[in-house]
């Protein structure tokens, strides 16, 4: 998936470790999930007194420099690369979000997406600069500091959340992270030799040299201070459901998510493909990057040689950011571009992880051909996507959903392909090695696990509500 792709979730990062430099801990694991958010980066410290926020608009090492790093001193953090899915690409939405109010504070970053914003703001009468449901968490948990700190608030707030939520908190003294009670967004555990750190995915762990030790569990608030490692239930969790696009596309390929690596899952999701919608070609290529292991693992199971037939510039960021069609259009050009010495006078499987809007698609096939392709076969390694995300991927109307109203026959006719096939829902699951149940698939067969209010929706708290 590429322009025509939805935005991902964020990426969190947080960690508890006296004595290390836990801005630079921070800023490597926000670099390794730079993929999950493009918009702002932002880094929260503190030294057990006093908490600093530093964050901007754009890519962490745009955001961060040798000298930004050096202020920022203390021994716990948290982090935050965003995406936007409630609320405009704004500073003031900018994450970590902070709070105060003169005698103790606290910083929350958040990844996901919560569906009943419209009335926690109302009944909180929440008023603010942002325009983000993180904002509003950190308000609400904000009144209820007194009395009892931040794991009490917690304990009271996060109960009355519906949607998907991870969150990565922090006061002076201890790190906090909380995972909703379906478990829709990944969120794990790391143990480093003198402290504990939290990541979306565990390549981030890996970058600093944590050992994974387990997922923060639906419906738990774990937390880590100088009393060590230790967690509470906020909430029970009545059925799993991450979100199962992590593997075809949200995650990179050397995290592992239930114990598989996202790289093995989307191999296993190339094999599957292979078999449900073979085809005649002379090289198997991949949309890079996302595509590379489903395209390994159709050439693998078909006995058509792999092959690279698409040059991707790797300095150009994740061309769907664009927010404009036409800027779209450019970011493609700029950033995939075909090999005519490999492609010309053959017959090709492309293979991509999705297809949203299908207009990037119809750009790489012409492209190909006009490359000298004789036959451009498209196999993508998911099922059709049908249906809005409001659980944290900005995918939230039926109208920007190609497979929402056209036949696979009629989407293979707007992307010019030859031939089109898509994964089937169980053989996409069936990749990852975990039951269907244990999923959120709402995108692809339209069975939400958390009920969608009507006004659900990206800017729900930048307009007015009619009366």
């Amino acid at each position: 998936m590429k322009d025509d792709g939805p935005k991902d979730a964020c990426g969190l990062f947080g960690v508890w470790a006296p004595g290390e430099d836990v801005a630079r801990l921070t800023y490597f694991g926000l670099y390794a999930q730079q993929h999950r958010g493009q918009e702002s980066a932002g880094i929260a410290v503190s030294d057990s007194e006093n908490i600093l926020v530093y964050k901007e608009l754009g890519l962490v090492s745009q955001v961060f420099n040798e000298a930004a790093l050096s202020t920022l001193q203390g021994d716990l953090g948290i982090g935050h690369v965003r995406y936007s899915t409630t609320g405009s690409t704004t500073w003031e939405n900018a994450q970590p979000s902070f709070k105060t109010d003169g005698d103790s504070s606290f910083a929350l970053g958040h990844n996901g997406n919560l569906v009943n914003t419209s009335d926690l703001a109302m009944d909180a009468g929440w008023s603010s600069p942002a325009t983000t449901d993180s904002d509003l968490v950190a308000t609400l948990l904000s009144r209820k500091l007194d009395g009892g700190g931040l794991e009490k608030a917690c304990l009271e707030v996060l109960p009355s959340l519906k949607g998907a939520f991870c969150f990565v908190m922090m006061d002076e003294r201890t790190v906090y992270a909380a995972r909703d009670p379906h478990g829709l967004r990944p969120l794990s555990i790391g143990k480093l030799p003198n402290g504990f750190v939290f990541a979306s995915e565990t390549c981030a762990l890996d970058i600093v040299g944590a050992t994974f030790v387990r997922d923060v569990e639906p419906g738990e608030l774990v937390m880590v201070d100088d009393l060590g490692l230790r967690s509470v239930r906020f909430a029970e969790s009545a059925r799993k459901a991450l979100c199962v696009f992590e593997y075809v596309y949200l995650a990179r390929a050397d995290s592992r998510i239930n114990g598989v690596t996202v790289h093995q899952a989307r191999r296993e999701m190339g094999r599957r493909l292979a078999m449900e919608s073979p085809a005649e070609a002379d090289m198997v290529i991949p949309v890079p990057d996302t595509g590379t292991s489903a395209a390994q693992g159709y050439a693998e199971a078909s006995g058509i040689p792999y092959g690279e037939g698409l040059m991707k510039n790797r300095y150009v960021g994740r061309t769907f950011i664009q927010p404009s069609q036409s800027l779209r259009d450019r970011g493609v050009k700029l950033k995939l571009n075909p090999i005519p010495g490999a492609v010309k006078g053959k017959r090709l499987v492309v293979v991509e992880d999705s297809v949203v809007r299908g207009t990037t698609t119809r750009h790489i096939i012409q492209a190909l051909r006009e490359s000298g392709a004789t036959e451009v076969h498209t196999r993508i390694a998911c099922p059709p996507i049908k249906w809005p995300c409001f659980y944290g991927i900005d995918m939230s109307s039926r109208q920007e959903l190609i497979a929402s109203d056209l036949s696979v026959d009629q989407i293979r006719d707007f992307v010019g392909a030859d031939s089109l096939g898509y994964l089937s829902l169980e053989g996409m699951v069936g990749a990852t090695g975990s039951d269907k149940s244990t999923y959120c698939r709402a995108c692809f067969d339209g069975e939400y696990p958390i009920p969608i209010p009507q006004d659900a929706g990206k800017f729900v708290l930048e307009t007015p509500k009619a009366e």
